[in-house]
């Protein structure tokens, strides 16, 4: 009896000894193709570093949508989103600790992008800068405004530049954004399901979407199928990252979840970043990968806005500036 405990002892431990870490990242909709690079990268640091094998699962859809699954119960170890009221989202939850963007470098954004124009190949709309968005006869693309990342940088963006022309007021502001909404037949999902309609339903003439969605779109329908346009001005598009407090002490995942933000900001996680048409921190890295980021003037949420909660109240909230344009659409 006692030789068959031991064994089914060694059995159980040998089990325990085996079993393979896993972690969930939850992130936006058009990171797909970044952390399917960096995820293989990270495990093969980690087993190098530490001798253990990594489970790295990922899960995307839009911003705000992931995160109020995580919030009803979807076990992310890692969020990495596109913007802070969906960290904040969390926070309010008590699944992410209130000084979050102090736990890592750059306000725990490991890199940034910002909003550009897709056009048709020869640009035959002549689409060079915002106004163009909103003249009659211009189909825009564009994701929801109120429900994804990329869609409230597109509206902000759009808004911050009708705001800093001379003699602009906020009306006048409201005017423009309005317009340019008009001009949007549909407002897609997420920024995925805005590129699939722009580029393979052709629908409309312009897709506004993050600079490194473009390099997605090059990969999958050809580099000679469209133009990129950089406006005069655009918005500084950051992607904070957070643990999942509650699920990594739950799991006992902690560690390995730590590690892998940190690995962002390392240089090899920078490197992948780039490749990826993400504008990596790492200065040498940026300067490196310096040919393919055109230099554009940029405004951030908290120059432009206040911040993102003051953001998020004045134009996505229940009857917030987005809400009164819909209606007039």
């Amino acid at each position: 009896m006692k030789r068959i405990l031991l064994a089914a002892l060694f059995s159980v431990v040998s089990v325990a000894s085996s079993a393979q870490v896993s972690l969930l990242n939850v992130s936006y909709d058009v990171s797909r193709d970044f952390y399917k690079d960096y995820n293989p990268l990270f495990a093969a640091a980690w087993k190098a570093k530490t001798g253990e094998t990594l489970e790295l699962k990922q899960s995307h859809a839009g911003s705000t949508k992931q995160v109020r699954a995580v919030a009803d119960g979807l076990e992310a170890d890692i969020v990495t989103m596109n913007q802070a009221t969906d960290i904040q989202f969390l926070v309010d939850k008590g699944l992410v600790v209130t000084d979050w963007a102090k736990k890592f470098p750059s306000a725990a954004s490991p890199y940034t992008s910002t909003m550009v124009f897709i056009v048709r190949k020869g640009n035959p709309k002549q689409i060079r800068n915002w106004p163009d968005l909103a003249k009659s006869g211009i189909g825009v693309i564009l994701p929801h405004p109120k429900n994804t990342g990329n869609g409230r940088y597109s509206y902000l963006a759009a808004w911050g530049w009708a705001q800093s022309q001379p003699g602009a007021t906020q009306e006048s502001a409201k005017g423009f954004v309005a317009a340019m909404l008009r001009n949007a037949p549909l407002f897609a999902s997420g920024g995925r399901d805005a590129t699939t309609s722009f580029m393979q339903r052709r629908l409309g003439d312009v897709l506004v979407t993050f600079e490194s969605e473009a390099e997605l779109i090059a990969r999958e329908f050809g580099r000679g199928e469209f133009e990129v346009v950089y406006p005069s001005q655009s918005i500084l598009a950051e992607f904070p990252v957070a643990l999942v407090e509650k699920t990594v002490d739950r799991r006992n995942t902690r560690k390995q979840a730590q590690a892998y933000l940190e690995y962002l900001w390392s240089p090899a996680g920078q490197e992948v970043a780039a490749q990826n048409y993400l504008r990596p921190r790492d200065a040498a890295v940026l300067k490196k990968y310096a040919a393919q980021f055109p230099a554009i003037k940029t405004f951030t949420v908290d120059e432009a806005f206040g911040g993102w909660s003051k953001a998020a109240a004045t134009h996505f909230k229940d009857g917030g500036s987005f809400d009164q344009l819909y209606v007039n659409k």
